[in-house]
């Protein structure tokens, strides 16, 4: 529990196989009083240290089962049910609202009490028999993000989890919607789901995935089904029998994903959306006769090539037609710092076939990293000597970053002597090495030659060699 949290009941009726709140705090619900409830409240609002007014949740095991249970109690004594609201709602459950509804309102309404959130997981097949009850909370209790648990998209997997269909689900989502905005607060439902549960097969993860991209979820936090104790979902791992039915020897055993490869691509089709895993599910896809969902429109799960992976502030790592190595020092997207394109794309990148050379480096401010075309226009100037230059000779540039950028060369000049020396556009590898603005140097002439190599350099993260031509003049 969380010190500024209430807890107001205990129990569970909902009987989830994977589960073992049952066992551990019953199967009737313990609710305590609302005075009760209320008192704690207070307690924690005149003693609690740096209390800010928000109590961050009134709850349980499940928030919406405050004093609901079997409304005959001679009903409750017999019954075998394992819950009951699988696979439907009790006709014997009591699943009238209205005693939480009044302790959320009386809560608020306790002076020096700001909030009050909810943050227990709700169960929503119950909630949306109280239409009053769901816009209260969704009104005045959902600190933004509001936890509900369907756990899977397919009949399968759900039976075997004893879960409610999809159906309840969209049925609260549009009264959650509908509240929301009546209340003008941006508000957003986060669901739960489990990979490699007992009985789910591939397929099913694969239409789960295709359902989460279909509602635009791309899910950070997933989790994998693991066997904890007392559950029947951890019997049925073990067995590979379904204890929800009559079990014979004869009896068909269940699909249960228990090998790394198998839990591993389960919770790749959770996470869908992450480039580490496309690789692994192309396999999958094409071993298991989906082609058809590898490809780049709507109606495909995951690309045929990787894209760039994400590695910090200013830099994107990877080898595709776009993507960027590097890491900007002094800002996002390279500018004060840069990254180092390795595409073979012409607009950003590079390769031994080609590519603009000018296009290979953004544009940086500040003063910084010096690997664009015209200093002058972003009012910055390349600093560093210049030791000699060439006649349009063909050479090779290497930019590196952030100050200090330094040219070096072999001069065609004949003889000996002293020479200055403008070069063009460092940003294609050419590299600027003097000049009023752009920096001055004075180079030492080499020996008379048609070619010249030059080298600009500095500091940086990440590296970038492009084919150029400098030009200069004695």
């Amino acid at each position: 529990m969380i010190k500024t949290s209430v807890n107001i009941m205990r129990g569970c009726f909902g009987g989830c196989t994977f589960c073992s709140i049952t066992e551990h705090e019953g199967r009737v619900i313990q609710s305590r009083s609302e005075e009760s409830v209320l008192k704690e409240i207070e307690a924690i609002r005149d003693t609690a240290p740096g209390f800010t007014g928000v109590i961050s949740d009134l709850g349980g095991p499940t928030a919406n089962m405050y004093h609901l249970n079997c409304k005959d109690p001679k009903i409750h004594a017999n019954c075998r049910r394992l819950s009951c609201v699988f696979p439907s709602i009790c006709k014997n459950l009591e699943t009238d609202h209205s005693p939480t509804t009044n302790l959320y309102r009386k809560a608020r309404a306790l002076p020096g009490v700001k909030r009050i959130l909810i943050a227990s997981g709700l169960r929503y097949d119950l909630a949306v028999r109280d239409p009053e009850y769901v816009r209260e909370l969704v009104m005045h209790h959902v600190g933004g993000r509001l936890k509900i648990a369907p756990e899977h998209s397919e009949a399968g997997p759900l039976s075997k989890m004893m879960k409610p269909g999809m159906d309840t689900y969209y049925q609260f989502k549009d009264m959650f919607e509908q509240y929301s905005k009546e209340a003008k607060k941006e508000q957003y439902l986060i669901p739960y789901f489990i990979a490699g549960h007992p009985g789910c097969e591939d397929d099913d993860m694969m239409n789960l995935s295709l359902w989460l991209k279909r509602n635009k979820f791309r899910a950070d936090q997933v989790q994998t089904f693991y066997p904890s104790p007392m559950s029947l979902a951890t019997a049925m791992y073990y067995s590979e029998r379904d204890p929800l039915h009559k079990i014979s020897y004869k009896g068909k055993s269940i699909y249960t994903p228990k090998t790394y490869e198998q839990r591993r691509l389960q919770k790749a089709f959770l996470r869908y959306h992450d480039p580490d895993n496309w690789a692994y599910m192309r396999k999958a896809l094409v071993k298991m006769g989906r082609k058809d969902l590898i490809g780049d429109g709507d109606k495909h799960l995951i690309p045929w090539e990787d894209t760039p992976k994400y590695t910090g502030r200013g830099g994107y790592k990877g080898n595709a037609t776009s993507g960027h190595e590097g890491r900007g020092r002094n800002g996002k997207n390279s500018k004060g710092g840069y990254s180092v394109n390795r595409s073979s794309d012409a607009k950003k990148g590079r390769s031994n076939g080609g590519g603009r050379p000018e296009d290979d480096f953004q544009p940086a401010i500040g003063g910084q990293a010096r690997s664009f075309k015209e200093g002058r226009e972003q009012g910055t100037f390349v600093q560093g000597e210049a030791r000699g230059a060439g006649r349009q000779g063909e050479g090779l540039g290497q930019s590196r970053g952030a100050g200090q950028g330094q040219a070096r060369g072999k001069s065609t000049a004949s003889g000996r002597g002293r020479s200055e020396t403008r070069a063009q556009d460092s940003r294609g590898g050419e590299g600027r090495s003097g000049g009023r603005n752009e920096g001055r140097g004075n180079g030492r002439a080499g020996k008379p030659s048609s070619n010249s190599t030059g080298r600009s350099g500095g500091r940086g993260e990440g590296r970038g060699n492009s084919s150029s031509k400098p030009r200069g003049r004695r």
